[in-house]
């Protein structure tokens, strides 16, 4: 008996803290911000009005008020959940969270997860995630539940100072306060509006997607200044404008692209450099593949996925039509990639085809010095052959960034095996602890990819040899910092001055290192400019499409 007395007697002592923790949890549920940057002590120096509503509310009694209880448990969970997935999508692009353009995630996550931890692994991960879900929802019903109680011990000095603090807040927010916030309210309509305008820029875009004015352009007329020459578009992952912006990266990357220009012009190469803006920040490659080699923008799944259903013709397309034979490099893929068939390549060297023997670099399946040597012996033949245009991917800069491959000469990459111990750097599980080493491991795989793209060009750049290398996107915000330029270099290097000559009109840098005031161009211009400065075409094709 004794100690069931003083079980209760600790029952009901514990019962203010879970109370007051309940009213605690309750506040932050509504004012926490859904940017983790953002979360600081002064962004919960607020008087949320959501939260006097929440008090009256709870106040009715009856089944009414469990009815309300329910709801509003319900609006608190998915503000939650809201808050927690725009956390998420601004970690990694920069952006909130869209449940239009968004929508494809959980299906990929699927699919990497099973590859990644098996089918039983996933099937497990996605039920703890539902278990998550589900719980959010009851948690929030029970601390309403108990702040229910609270209020009900004394309904009426209750309502009085519920109603006084709604006056209050009127007042403190005519007033001007910052502070006398709706917190639940803006992010909601926020997410309702960003859902409603991407569901119309999706009927807006497919209002010109199957529309190109080069469509029309006669086959002999488009590149005919690049005659007999191979093309290489190569995309350098996460090479974004912030290595030549922020002091930390700029002070290795700047001299390194410094000396490349001197580097490419004592063997007679030469190269224009400029930025251009992608439609993506810090992931989802493909959608700036999409945009360059359409030439429409291309900054949704939602997008990327009718542009692949779509007639329009690709940049590869247009070459081929003209001759070429079209190609795409993808190290990276592992898996089918049906997609690829509305680009219009003639081969598609995905991973397993590109005969690699070596180690991979974590999720790096190869280094990129492999992937360009590849290529060469793949594509680049002596002898007679038509010229080829190839898109490549180069991935050795993706995250996370260790260990990294060391450049070794050209003649001894062979199948790779030399890159088992031509690498260096601490696992992952080791530089992932620190921002700063991270930082710094980004930095180098950038510096490693622009050495390798130079070295490729002076040793197998001819004069039938074009390349055009950009960034796809910037890296992840955490390694940008406080940027939020979505721009990203970009660089054509040849041998022939013509090609040169063809694109002065650009008014790009000379060089490797693009000056501060160098053109800035929508990564959707790129294609129909590159189509225009090579072309014969009549005047009055147009260049300034719609977004």
């Amino acid at each position: 008996m004794l100690g069931d007395k003083r079980t209760v007697n600790d029952g009901r002592r514990m019962m203010p803290g879970l109370d007051v923790s309940a009213l605690v949890l309750i506040f932050i549920a509504l004012v926490i911000p859904n940017r983790i940057s953002s979360i600081t002590p002064s962004a919960f120096a607020c008087l949320p009005l959501e939260a006097l509503l929440l008090g009256l509310i709870l106040l009715i009694p009856d089944r009414t008020g469990l009815l309300l209880r329910a709801i509003a448990a319900c609006l608190l969970a998915t503000e939650t959940i809201f808050k927690m997935a725009d956390m998420a999508a601004y970690q990694v692009f920069d952006r909130p969270f869209n449940p239009v353009l968004d929508a494809r995630f959980p299906a990929d996550g699927m699919h990497l997860l099973r590859g990644a931890i098996g089918e039983i692994g996933a099937l497990f991960a996605a039920g703890l995630i539902a278990a998550l879900l589900i719980g959010i929802f009851m948690l929030m019903y029970a601390l309403l539940g108990r702040a229910r109680k609270l209020l009900l011990a004394s309904p009426k000095s209750t309502g009085t100072g519920l109603f006084a603090g709604s006056c209050a807040w009127t007042a403190l927010a005519f007033a001007g306060w910052q502070g006398a916030s709706s917190p639940l309210y803006e992010l909601m309509s926020m997410h309702a509006g960003n859902t409603l305008s991407s569901i119309a820029d999706l009927e807006d875009f497919n209002g010109i997607v199957d529309s190109d004015p080069y469509a029309a352009v006669p086959n002999d007329a488009l590149f005919d200044q690049l005659k007999g020459k191979d093309v290489m578009v190569v995309f350098v992952e996460s090479y974004g404008r912030t290595v030549l912006d922020n002091p930390g990266y700029a002070v290795h990357v700047r001299p390194l692209l410094e000396r490349s220009s001197a580097e490419l012009a004592e063997k007679g190469l030469h190269a224009r450099s400029a930025y251009l803006t992608s439609p993506t920040y810090g992931g989802i490659s493909w959608l700036a593949h999409g945009t360059l080699l359409s030439g429409l923008w291309i900054n949704s799944q939602v997008r990327y996925d009718r542009l692949v259903m779509s007639q329009r013709p690709s940049l590869n397309r247009l070459f081929k039509r003209a001759g070429w034979r079209t190609v795409a490099v993808e190290p990276a893929h592992t898996m089918d990639w049906p997609q690829g068939e509305y680009f219009g390549y003639d081969r598609i060297y995905a991973s397993r085809d590109l005969g690699y023997k070596g180690q991979p670099f974590n999720w790096i399946t190869m280094p990129d010095q492999y992937t360009l040597s590849a290529f060469q012996s793949l594509e680049r033949k002596p002898g007679t052959r038509p010229p080829v245009m190839a898109e490549i991917a180069l991935i050795s800069s993706h995250a996370p960034w260790s260990p990294l491959p060391r450049l070794v000469d050209w003649n001894r990459v062979t199948d790779g095996a030399i890159f088992n111990t031509a690498r260096e750097g601490d696992t992952p599980e080791v530089v992932w602890q620190n921002t700063e080493r991270i930082r710094e491991q980004y930095r180098k795989s950038i510096e490693y990819a622009l050495a390798n793209i130079v070295s490729y060009a002076i040793n197998e750049g001819d004069e039938n040899l074009v390349i055009l290398v950009l960034g796809d996107h910037q890296p992840a915000p955490f390694v940008t910092g406080e940027s939020r330029s979505h721009d990203v270099p970009v660089h054509l290097i040849s041998r022939d001055s013509r090609v040169m000559d063809a694109v002065k009109d650009w008014r790009w840098t000379s060089g490797m290192l693009p000056a501060g005031d160098a053109p800035v161009w929508g990564m959707d211009k790129m294609r129909d400019r590159f189509i225009a400065a090579f072309s014969k075409q009549p005047a009055d094709v147009g260049l300034d499409q719609a977004h």
